[in-house]
C-alpha cells in the first residue's frame, strides 16, 4: 500500500505530459514507534502523481524512491526531493512563520509543516529552531508536534557508561528532564540526578547510567563516582578557599542544603570530602570542614 508522510518506493504505472503516475510497489517499510499503532496511513487512491519536472527519463515499469505528502489542495502527491521529517523520525525544523493556525516550519518541501498551538509546548517564533515529530491529524495531514515522547525511538545501541548527546525536550517537576539522545533516541536524566537546572532545547551531554528493559535511556550528568571524585573535591577545595577557609557543611548535612550550594548529591559530597580528609587536606569538625594550614 502506499502510505501518506513516508518514504517508500513505488512503481512507474504509466507516463502522462502531467507526469508519472505510480502504484505499490509491494516495498517493505520499515516499523514505524507504536504512537502511531490504530492510525490509517494508506493513501486510497490506488495510483498518485509524480509531476514532469520530478522525472528524470525514467520508463513505465521503473521504480522510484518518492515521499508521499499532500499537495497545496490536499491531494497525496510523490516527490524524489526528500523532506527533513517524516513519520518515525524526528527532525530539528525552522520555523518560517506563525499565524493564527500555529507555526508553519520548513522541512524541505514546497508546502510549509503545520505546528498547530495544542503541539506546542512553549510558545515559538520566526526562526526558532525546534525539535519535532511530524503525526498524522484527524484530517489526515501530516502536521509536526514538539510532544516528542510516545513518538521517541527505543532502538539506541547505545550501552551502560557511554557518553552521549541529546537535546532536552521537556522538564518535569515529577520526574526530570526527558531528553532526545541523538535528536531521536527516549532518555530520561531522573530528578534526583538535576543537581543544575536544564531548560527545553538545551543540549547536553551525558553518560548513560542504565539502559530499561523497553529500551529508553536513564542519562547522568555526573561521571560515575570513581571518575567524579577528584572534581568534587577540586569544586570543595574552591569553595572552602572562597569561603576563607571554612564552611560550616559536613555528613550530617541535609541533602538539600548541600544540593543548594555545591550542586552535588549527599554520597558524592561525603565521598569527595571523606578523599580530601584522607588526602590531609580537609579537617571534618562538628560545625563544618577546614581547610588544613599547610
Amino acid at each position: 500500500m502506499i502510505q501518506l508522510g513516508r518514504t517508500q518506493q513505488l512503481k512507474i504505472d504509466s507516463l502522462q505530459p502531467h507526469g508519472a503516475y505510480l502504484v505499490d510497489a509491494g516495498a517493505e517499510l520499515s516499523p514505524l514507534p507504536a504512537a502511531y499503532d490504530g492510525i490509517d496511513l494508506e493513501v486510497k487512491a490506488e495510483r498518485i502523481l509524480l509531476p514532469t519536472n520530478q522525472l528524470e527519463g525514467e520508463q513505465v515499469g521503473d521504480l522510484v524512491q518518492v515521499f508521499v505528502y499532500l499537495d497545496s489542495e490536499d491531494r497525496p502527491i510523490a516527490t524524489k526531493q526528500m523532506p527533513k521529517a517524516e513519520l518515525g523520525l524526528t527532525a530539528l525544523l525552522t520555523v518560517k512563520q506563525v499565524n493564527r493556525n500555529g507555526a508553519f516550519l520548513d522541512w524541505g518541501l514546497p508546502k510549509d509543516l503545520l505546528l498547530p498551538y495544542r503541539e506546542q509546548t512553549r510558545p515559538v517564533g520566526e526562526g526558532d529552531s525546534v525539535l519535532v515529530a511530524v503525526y498524522i491529524d484527524k484530517s489526515v495531514r501530516p502536521c509536526a508536534t514538539m510532544k516528542l515522547y510516545p513518538y521517541l525511538r527505543t532502538d539506541s545501541t547505545h550501552k551502560k557508561d557511554d557518553r552521549v548527546t541529546g537535546r532536552v525536550y521537556e522538564v518535569s517537576d515529577n520526574f526530570g528532564a526527558f531528553v532526545a539522545v541523538d535528536d531521536c533516541y527516549s532518555a530520561l536524566v531522573p530528578k534526583k540526578d538535576l543537581f543544575y537546572p536544564l531548560s527545553p532545547m538545551q543540549e547536553i551531554e551525558a553518560r548513560v547510567a542504565g539502559v530499561l528493559p523497553d529500551g529508553k535511556l536513564t542519562l547522568s550528568l555526573r561521571e560515575k563516582a570513581y571518575a567524579q571524585m577528584d572534581g568534587d573535591a577540586t569544586l570543595i577545595l574552591s569553595a572552602l578557599r572562597s569561603a576563607g577557609g571554612f564552611l560550616p557543611y559536613h555528613d550530617k548535612s541535609s541533602a538539600e542544603a548541600i544540593k543548594a550550594r555545591f550542586s552535588l548529591g549527599k554520597n558524592a559530597f561525603k565521598r569527595a570530602i571523606g578523599h580530601l580528609y584522607r588526602e590531609r587536606l580537609i579537617t571534618i569538625e562538628d560545625d563544618g570542614i577546614r581547610l588544613v594550614d599547610r
